[in-house]
């Protein structure tokens, strides 16, 4: 007997490649993805939700895809806003410069110019025939010519420094012209990198815009189911870091006793500086995440652990790429309240470590400086901040 069932709708194939996944295959993936939900939601009762599910977890997979895309270049743009400010402060100071041997040049023809014109009113006579014109005695002429030789003396003395003080105007307009076009180019890096952030960001709302209503809910479900595993996990590692600490104390108070003059376990050197740094980041939990921000009023993920750090008198770079490499490298086991958590093999995004596998971190468009597990995203490793 012939089978009468109806065909399920295709599911389309799964994206791939993180990070890698051009504009156009978001859109047919997007516009997939809504056609198929609105199928379900008409769907009869007793039909298989499964694919909804699938098509929703896709739309997840895209949007924190996008999001993620927009950190790295958010990161990116960070950097080229750091080269551009530095080297608008490189040209300010160049130009400066400039005006500074501008002026001395301008003295030294100044100078130069009342020679040429004296000379003028000479008629350009032989020093001799001056001197013997004007002298009325032997002793006259001696004299004159002493002064003479000291003016000429002058003379010389004012061609030369107009001549050094000429090279070094060039020199110095030379280097602001090489600094400004250096700043030309950092700035249109800078542009780039923010049309980047922009068009990710805009592309991640147009896919939720898509969404109903009950799609929206279906995604919120499976963010709350993301985010208790994400505790459940952080708990586990909580755990962990206690039976560490406990065993290393243990270990230290063995050697203690057994005459190796080590004492109970000291707390790291930073820690007084971390307190502060985690004071600073808890008084900030709630301001929004804004690309590119650093403070007060908002924050991107770099920006809010430097302006932590900052308040304990330590100076972080601006980019998750810099401050990875600002501190001593510590094993997430070995974590300790106020060191550095980066996420992603892109490192493109960081937290304030708060313990108990907590962070305060600024997450994304959005959304809000808060706290949250850490291993709610991928750790790339952490650093303790010296």
């Amino acid at each position: 007997m012939a089978s009468h069932r109806k065909p399920r709708s295709r599911i389309p194939a799964p994206l791939t490649g993180h990070g890698r996944r051009t504009a156009v295959g978001f859109t047919t993936a997007a516009l997939a993805s809504v056609t198929l939900l609105s199928q379900t939601a008409n769907a009869a009762p007793g039909d298989d939700p499964k694919p909804a599910t699938q098509s929703i977890d896709k739309v997840k997979e895209k949007v924190d895809t996008l999001y993620h895309q927009a950190e790295s270049a958010t990161q990116r743009y960070n950097a080229a806003k750091e080269r551009a400010d530095q080297q608008r402060a490189k040209v300010d100071k160049l130009l400066d410069s400039v005006a500074r041997r501008t002026e001395k040049l301008n003295e030294a023809r100044r100078t130069l110019g009342a020679y040429a014109t004296a000379q003028y009113r000479d008629g350009g006579m032989a020093r001799s025939a001056a001197t013997l014109l004007f002298s009325n005695d032997p002793q006259d002429v001696f004299d004159q010519s002493h002064l003479i030789d000291r003016l000429t003396g002058r003379q010389k003395q004012a061609v030369d420094d107009f001549q050094k003080q000429q090279a070094s105007a060039a020199k110095e307009r030379g280097k602001a012209s090489e600094s400004l076009a250096s700043l030309t180019a950092s700035q249109k890096q800078l542009k780039t990198q923010k049309k980047t952030v922009q068009d990710k960001l805009t592309e991640a709302r147009r896919l939720l815009a898509n969404l109903t209503a009950k799609e929206k809910a279906r995604l919120a479900a499976i963010e709350k189911k993301k985010a208790e595993e994400a505790r459940r996990k952080a708990a586990a590692l909580a755990e962990k870091q206690r039976q560490e600490a406990a065993r290393k104390k243990q270990q230290e108070q063995q050697n203690g006793d057994s005459g190796s003059g080590s004492t109970a376990p000291s707390a790291p050197a930073n820690s007084s500086k971390a307190a502060q740094a985690i004071a600073f980041a808890k008084s900030q939990l709630g301001k929004p995440y804004v690309w590119g921000a650093t403070g007060p009023s908002s924050f991107d993920c770099s920006g809010l652990t430097q302006a932590a750090w900052k308040t304990a008198g330590i100076s972080l770079p601006r980019t998750t790429w810099d401050q990875v490499k600002a501190g001593t490298r510590v094993s997430t086991s070995g974590l300790q309240p106020g060191d550095l958590v980066f996420f992603y093999d892109d490192i493109s995004h960081v937290g304030l470590y708060i313990g108990d596998g907590m962070m305060i971190h600024a997450p994304k468009p959005g959304d809000v400086v808060k706290k949250a597990p850490i291993t709610e995203m991928p750790i790339y490793g952490s650093v303790r901040p010296a």
